[in-house]
């Protein structure tokens, strides 16, 4: 994680304090049942309970550079320091990966609550500037030119559609990494009953894996990137139209721009949509962390560690980034200011051309024969974009339409007599109050 790019919440959730404390939590986890198994005193559990305690990272890490070369180790090593000779039963049937592995989990389920409530700050904005910006009408643009009217309110709808589903597939994500395995070096439970491992997960708020090698599966971490990247991806979508929409040729919106930013050290004038811009380069990393992530499935035999360098960078990484990226979308969208009057002024740009497609099917409904109603529009959009003559007024040369017939046609109400209703199957209820 970069410091730049991490907000405090994730930061502490993947600080070694608390890998090291949730390490510790799933020792006495298993220690307290095997007690109930007669496997270690009752009392000696009880008091680990109370008296456990866990060393400073900085001398864990000592310990595993100038002796062990090895994490776990380091760990039990630092607790026996700290707790006495009743550590020794700890660890007692347990791989390494037991712990780290059940460890991890617990942490990506905390890191998944975290990205699903920053989520939800994102979709009430969308919902909130959906439901204000209905009927603001705008240019719909396809290829970056003029296609049809459409509005800012149908544009943020459609983002918040894919957010919802973004925010789907991290629950999903969340219930396929929920899993933990106590099941030893190789899972056969050699050394452990199937029972500890149902007791620890319960309390950690896990289900046991079905099935594990020597440690859980990769697919599932996969899975859970794969989610992180696409929310990344519906992010960056919408801050490349943002982006876009704020160019000085359209400013139709703009992000929000602090008193005292400065947006160039040589051109004062310069307000660049820089946080959109980063969200954009940020969701790049996190398609890399989900390649990343897939390339971790494939281990040899019941594992071997390739996967564990990787993901000590990838899975801090991957939840850290998109919870500072939702973050800052939020703030962005919070702060946007949309420009109704300009947005007006650019669809009206063009004379009219935006209502091509509605007079072609007039002509067609009035005998003409496809081609012959798309060459006479075509004819007259040419001649406008050309700046030979007005589109309307081509069009009344044509002789195919009066002015009364064109004063109907180039009318914009026509293009919102469905947005509620796309709205309301977004979740945004209309004037009504249809709830969600």
């Amino acid at each position: 994680m970069i410091d730049r790019y991490t907000t405090p919440e994730i930061a502490q959730l993947w600080a070694a304090e608390t890998k090291f404390a949730t390490w510790l939590e799933i020792e006495l986890l298993v220690c307290e049942a095997q007690a109930g198994l007669g496997v270690v005193p009752r009392e000696v559990a009880e008091r680990l309970r109370r008296t456990a305690r866990v060393g400073t990272p900085a001398r864990i890490e000592e310990i595993e550079r100038t002796k062990t070369q090895h994490d776990v180790v380091a760990f039990l090593r630092s607790v026996t320091d700290e707790t006495g000779d009743d550590a020794r039963y700890l660890h007692l049937g347990l791989g390494s990966s037991d712990v780290v592995d059940t460890a991890l989990s617990v942490l990506m389920v905390r890191a998944a609550d975290l990205l699903l409530a920053e989520l939800r700050t994102v979709t009430d904005v969308l919902a909130r500037l959906a439901d204000v910006h209905r009927h603001t009408l705008m240019a719909g643009r396809t290829h970056g030119m003029h296609a049809e009217p459409t509005t800012f309110g149908l544009k943020a709808a459609l983002w918040l559609d894919a957010l919802h589903r973004s925010g789907d597939r991290l629950e999903r994500a969340r219930a396929t990494v929920a899993k933990g395995k106590i099941s030893g070096e190789v899972g056969t439970y050699a050394h452990l009953d199937p029972a500890i491992e149902a007791h620890v997960c319960k309390a950690l708020g896990l289900s046991p894996e079905h099935i594990s090698s020597q440690i859980l599966q990769r697919d599932r971490h996969a899975e859970f990137f794969a989610a992180i990247a696409i929310t990344g991806g519906s992010l960056e979508q919408i801050a490349t139209e943002i982006r876009g929409l704020a160019r000085t040729e359209i400013r139709e919106v703009e992000e929000p721009f602090l008193s005292g930013q400065t947006g160039s050290s040589a051109m004062p004038h310069k307000r660049n949509p820089i946080i959109c811009e980063r969200i954009t380069g940020l969701a790049r990393v996190l398609r890399g962390y989900a390649q990343m992530a897939m390339e971790d499935q494939a281990l040899w035999g019941e594992r071997d560690i390739s996967h564990s360098s990787v993901e000590r960078i990838a899975i801090p990484g991957a939840t850290g980034l998109l919870h500072y990226m939702l973050r800052k979308m939020a703030f962005v969208l919070n702060g946007l200011r949309v420009s109704p009057d300009r947005m007006r002024s650019n669809l009206d740009l063009t004379g009219g051309l935006v209502f091509s497609h509605r007079i072609l099917l007039e002509l067609i409904n009035r005998g003409l024969t496809r081609d012959e109603a798309y060459r006479v529009v075509q004819t007259a959009s040419t001649a406008a974009v050309e700046g030979r003559e007005a589109f309307r007024d081509a069009l009344r040369r044509s002789g195919h339409l009066a002015e009364a017939d064109l004063e109907t046609l180039f009318d914009y109400t026509h293009y919102l007599k469905h947005v509620d209703a796309i709205l309301e199957r977004v979740g945004i209820p209309s004037a009504a109050g249809v709830r969600r």
